[in-house]
């Protein structure tokens, strides 16, 4: 069995932090905290204290904006609302001389900037717009805790200061959450290829160990009848033996597909291969391997092998089964539809044998159609009345409802009903290359 899908790691949506990352940002945080404390010594006496609070809050903001989050229980939401509050109540209550706020209030306000970068980015949904206004305040009016202190200002160096913040803000607000609608939908084509990642995997168990598993249980029952010969129980405890390699080669393939090959790390699909071919294995081609390689993509000319191996495996002992393949069919419509057809053939043969165990004939049809187009028919005749597999309530996969979907995506069409003058039939049309477009 063959798969396509990319594989998608559940941490691919966002970027990882890395350890040597978070060394780095610590190792910043520690110098800018150094570098920021060392000035207080240069202060005059009588205005020290004030300039341990100024430096202490632009510490404060600096070794927040540059450390990695969470730290521990404390995550950057409540570390940067911490921040914001702090500034906001140093603007209100300074008391120190207005020459002093100079110094440090550049490198507090680009703190606050990258703040309110990382907080509009990364924060969730719920706090971002209380966290990221409070720390967009405290950027604002962060200039007018020099400007109101200077003797004789005026409203000119107020205003002023909160406009030449204000442009600045906007701008590293505006790509945040411009790189925030970016992660989200990100997220969402994440979700989306895991969502279909998950239905292929769901569809390939279907299609494949499915089959197997109810032919198994087919000849399992046939093996229950009385005045079996030893050649027959040979027979069938052989047949059992490679129905159950091919299901077995069939989910190998698909944990392999699913497994991250080596060197690879999770940031990040890798492209796998999808299709349907998974009827190989000892009795049916070229099978998989546990580290990652896949077989080659099954299609048209495999029918009558397929076909061949269903006839063998026939519960009721008198089961005719047929494939007629026009010549220059196979190859002639592309792989991936090719694949399609397969597992409408695959489905049908294996709804044959829950629905009809005791049908005596199968004929599989495959002929060229008008433009390009391949047209192929499962028919059975019937058979004497049967009770059918019993199963849990709600089993099953996708069966004919799924593939009809899939046959639609190539511009195709599926109809199943009742046959004439008994049985049922399977219809499916499938348009070549040059036929009508699947969308």
């Amino acid at each position: 069995m063959r798969t396509d899908f990319p594989l998608v790691s559940p941490d691919s949506a966002r970027p990882r932090q890395r350890p040597r990352s978070a060394r780095l940002r610590r190792r910043l945080a520690a110098g800018a905290a150094l570098a920021l404390l060392v000035p207080v010594v240069l202060a005059q006496p009588d205005a020290r204290g004030a300039a341990v609070l100024l430096a202490l809050t632009t510490v404060f903001a600096a070794v927040v904006a540059l450390l990695p989050w969470p730290a521990g229980r404390i995550a950057l939401g409540a570390a940067a609302g911490a921040v914001a509050g702090v500034s906001l109540l140093v603007d209100l209550v300074y008391p120190g001389p207005y020459r002093l706020p100079a110094f440090w209030l550049p490198f507090e306000w680009l703190a606050l900037l990258g703040l309110l970068f990382r907080a509009v980015r990364r924060l969730p949904d719920r706090s971002v717009a209380v966290v990221g206004g409070l720390v967009a305040l405290a950027a604002l009016l962060l200039p007018l805790r020099f400007a109101l202190r200077v003797p004789h200002g005026g409203a000119a160096g107020p205003v002023g200061g909160v406009l030449i913040s204000l442009l600045p803000l906007l701008g590293v607000a505006g790509t945040a959450l411009y790189l925030r609608v970016l992660d989200a939908r990100r997220e969402r084509a994440v979700a989306r290829a895991r969502c279909e990642q998950r239905l292929e995997v769901a569809r390939g168990l279907h299609d494949f160990v499915a089959h197997e598993i109810t032919g198994i249980v087919l000849e399992a029952q046939a093996g229950q009848l009385p005045g079996q010969e030893a050649e027959e129980t040979a027979a069938l405890l052989r047949r059992l033996e490679e129905a159950g390699l091919r299901a077995l080669d069939s989910m190998d393939e698909m944990v392999g597909a699913l497994r991250e090959p080596s060197g690879q790390g999770g940031e990040g699909g890798q492209a796998g291969d999808e299709g349907q071919g998974g009827e190989g294995g000892r009795d049916g081609g070229p099978t998989g391997r546990a580290d990652g390689a896949t077989t080659r993509r099954l299609g048209l000319a495999d029918l009558p092998e397929l076909v061949a191996r269903f006839g063998a495996t026939g519960g009721s002992g008198a089961l005719r089964a047929t494939a007629e393949l026009a010549p220059g069919t196979a190859g002639r419509l592309s792989a991936e539809a090719e694949a399609t057809a397969y597992a409408v053939v695959l489905e049908a043969l294996t709804n044959i044998r829950r629905h009809a165990p005791r049908a005596t004939e199968v004929t599989v049809r495959v002929a060229p159609g008008e433009d390009g187009a391949v047209e192929l028919t499962v028919t059975d005749g019937g058979g004497p009345a049967h009770r059918p597999l019993l199963r849990r309530p709600g089993a099953g996969g996708t069966g004919l409802a799924g593939l009809a979907a899939r046959v639609a995506a190539h511009g195709g069409s599926l109809t199943a009903g009742p046959g004439t003058p008994a049985g049922w039939r399977v219809d499916c049309s499938l348009p070549g290359p040059s036929g009508p477009p699947g969308r």
